[in-house]
């Protein structure tokens, strides 16, 4: 049965009531016309619910605008939704991808997270090319998909709203790895799920990694929002020492925007409850509203936070990953890289929920609780503990 409006349907009376789904939910593929912007495919996902979101069709079919009965959740940095054509990759010693940064989900990978590198390229058999430069968070994210379908499927008086594409980030005498990408979320529903597989194509060993930069901006991010996950431990924090506690915001705080504000980085050991899974969430209780990431720590065992409460650049990431901040080279040297085979697959799912009102935001809280309790103190002192990652080949 599907959910609208306070009322509960079958299939057949949501069709008495409208000549077209499309009159209450649906997927609807458009282009966009001007600036930077000009010629990126967007799919529009309404659920019916107050829930509305956009895929970057032409941005690894990322997720751009994300919103709930008109109030925003997602992020929309200056940059704008940048045409992929416009960017480049080596510009700026690697930094470049800040030019193309914006958006609720930012996908980074395939080969390669965090920040600008140069790795051995020996797996790839080619006497020129000893070495593979890598921008800031890899090359994914402006890759354009090959949508390979969309629309709304009826199961019985359920009806879902899905997307899928393939994204290949592949190069001669290189990697050869497609992420095949499908997004759903049910009509009147307020969940949001991605299903990710990244597989080698290729014919060489070839490194893996992978993580989600989910951005939440105003008015969910505001002065008293609360930032809730599982840690069991603070392992590190980007800017430990002379500016760890200099601008006096903790990590689990929320600030109103600061003109020249300094980002903070911080990684957190979470925990997992019985099925493996990690939910975080940010909740304001001004308004009622929460957004939770969940994930599973056996696919995403590391948890990113970024706070940038920049003034124009207001945010917060929470950011699952398959590996430490440590970056490429050390986890090769530690024996924790990922190395795909032809054909080797690794999957991910990841659930997305809307906390609509105090009730909502209570229990995920409880749940979030129930798992772990956070550390109470504002700056806890980084442990350095990067647990090993086993064998992930």
């Amino acid at each position: 049965m599907v959910e609208l409006y306070g009322e509960t349907l079958t299939r057949r009376q949501v069709s008495e009531r409208s000549g077209m789904l499309s009159q209450f939910a649906g997927v609807r593929l458009m282009t966009l016309g001007n600036g930077v912007e000009r010629g990126v495919r967007m799919l529009e996902f309404r659920t019916g619910s107050g829930l509305r979101f956009t895929l970057l069709v032409d941005r690894a079919m990322d997720i751009a605008d994300c919103e709930f009965r008109g109030q925003a959740i997602g992020w929309h940095s200056p940059s704008g939704f940048r045409h992929p054509a416009l960017h480049d990759y080596e510009g700026e010693g690697g930094l470049a991808w800040a030019r193309s940064f914006s958006g609720l989900l930012v996908t980074c990978g395939l080969d390669h997270i965090l920040g600008p590198q140069e790795v051995p390229a020996d797996s790839y058999g080619y006497p020129g090319k000893s070495r593979v430069s890598h921008s800031l968070h890899g090359r994914i994210s402006t890759i354009p998909a090959r949508l390979t379908g969309y629309g709304e499927t009826w199961n019985g008086d359920e009806c879902v709203l899905w997307a899928e594409g393939i994204v290949q980030q592949s190069a001669v005498f290189g990697e050869d790895l497609h992420l095949i990408r499908r997004i759903e979320a049910d009509v009147g529903g307020t969940e949001i799920r991605i299903r990710d597989r990244v597989v080698n194509h290729g014919f060489a060993r070839t490194p893996h990694m992978f993580f989600y930069h989910f951005n939440v901006g105003h008015p969910l991010l505001g002065e008293g929002s609360r930032y809730l996950a599982p840690i069991t431990d603070v392992v590190w924090a980007a800017h430990a020492g002379e500016r760890y506690e200099s601008q006096d915001v903790g990590y689990n705080e929320i600030p109103e925007p600061v003109t020249g504000f300094v980002e903070h980085v911080w990684q957190h050991e979470a925990a997992a409850d019985e099925g493996g899974e990690v939910p975080v969430a940010v909740v304001n209780d001004r308004i009622g509203l929460g957004f939770q990431v969940t994930t599973r720590k056996d696919q995403l065992p590391c948890l990113y936070e970024w706070q940038n409460y920049q003034s124009g650049n207001y945010v917060l990431g929470i950011e699952p990953s398959t590996h430490h901040v440590l970056g490429d080279l050390a986890a090769r040297e530690r024996g924790e890289m990922i190395w795909l085979e032809h054909a080797d697959a690794k999957d991910y799912d990841v659930r997305l929920n809307v906390l609509d009102g105090p009730a909502a935001t209570a229990a995920a809280e409880r749940r979030i609780a129930g798992i772990a309790q956070q550390p109470a103190e504002r700056f806890p002192v980084p442990s350095g503990n990067f647990v090993s990652l086993g064998d992930r080949r």
